[in-house]
């Protein structure tokens, strides 16, 4: 069943950025590097397509996912009209700094103590908005955390006399259309914990890193045998870590927890859930076929 979530404070927070899109020059929309596809959040592309603004995707948390894949994404989207794409790490100093001048390519005519560079910064929540603009900034004005929607209102900040930059609250959608899409995004936490259960979530991951990166969790678990399913893997995770129960069971629940948690913070290694062509196969049948050969050949 896929997962939903859209608070109340979305609806208020995507009006605003309709009335804030008319007075922009630049969309800088942040995507989440190991699922560029499923971190897309149509509402943005309704607005800015109404206004036919240019559009800058950074991909960021690149340190975390599969540079082979992000290359395949940074492809796709630079043949997109009006749009150009970066991958990123915030986490790295100089690398937020390229967001401007390409910004500025973006706006030729704009970019003047006459005509400021407008910019406004979109995405689904957690996927790095205010670390970007305080980066951007040089300082830290934005509240950041390992939670979705921290950021409740529209923040609008002079960055010199030419160049003006608004940061939006993470805006999910009504209904996530396909339901791959709606377990990405929790495993990557763009969606409040109250909206789904661990395990499930943890279960749907498991089976996508089974298939994709079976020795990066052969490293991390000592996994005996990789001929397993999801759920004997948080078994095997739950025996390993030592998190058993009263009644000689295994805690699933804080093997579903340890898992999601290594693969947020990059302690499996760098992965990548879904590549440009996986994401075209998912979206014409309403699975996920993906498989790593298919990865592999489609550069």
């Amino acid at each position: 069943m896929s997962i939903q979530w859209f608070p109340g404070h979305m609806v208020a927070a995507q009006k605003k950025a309709a009335e804030t899109m008319e007075f922009t020059d630049v969309v800088i929309e942040v995507l989440d590097a190991r699922i560029p596809g499923a971190s897309q959040n149509p509402m943005i592309k309704e607005l800015r397509a109404s206004r036919q603004r240019a559009h800058l995707k950074v991909l960021n948390k690149s340190d975390l996912a599969d540079p082979k894949i992000t290359g395949q994404w940074i492809n796709y989207f630079n043949k997109l009209p009006k749009t150009k794409a970066i991958a990123i790490s915030c986490k790295k100093i100089n690398e937020p700094k390229k967001i401007l001048a390409l910004c500025k390519d973006l706006a030729l005519h704009r970019s003047t103590s006459l005509k400021p560079l407008r910019m406004m910064i979109m995405g689904v929540p957690n996927v790095g908005k205010s670390t970007l603009m305080n980066a951007l900034l040089n300082k830290r004005i934005a509240k950041v955390g390992d939670e979705p929607a921290i950021t409740k209102q529209q923040q609008r900040h002079q960055i010199n006399d030419h160049m003006i930059l608004v940061d939006t609250p993470g805006m999910m959608w009504p209904k996530i259309h396909y339901e791959l899409d709606s377990y990405l995004l929790a495993s990557n936490y763009a969606i409040g914990k109250n909206a789904y259960f661990e395990e499930e979530v943890a279960e749907k991951l498991g089976s996508i890193l089974l298939e994709l990166y079976p020795t990066l969790l052969e490293s991390r678990y000592k996994l005996e045998n990789l001929n397993i399913d999801s759920i004997a893997l948080l078994e095997w995770i739950a025996k390993k870590k030592g998190f058993p129960l009263k009644n000689h069971g295994v805690d699933l629940e804080r093997a579903s927890a340890t898992l999601l948690n290594d693969y947020r913070q990059g302690s499996l290694g760098r992965i990548s859930l879904e590549s440009p062509q996986s994401r075209a196969v998912m979206m014409s049948s309403q699975t996920h076929p993906l498989k790593k050969e298919k990865i592999e050949d489609s550069d």
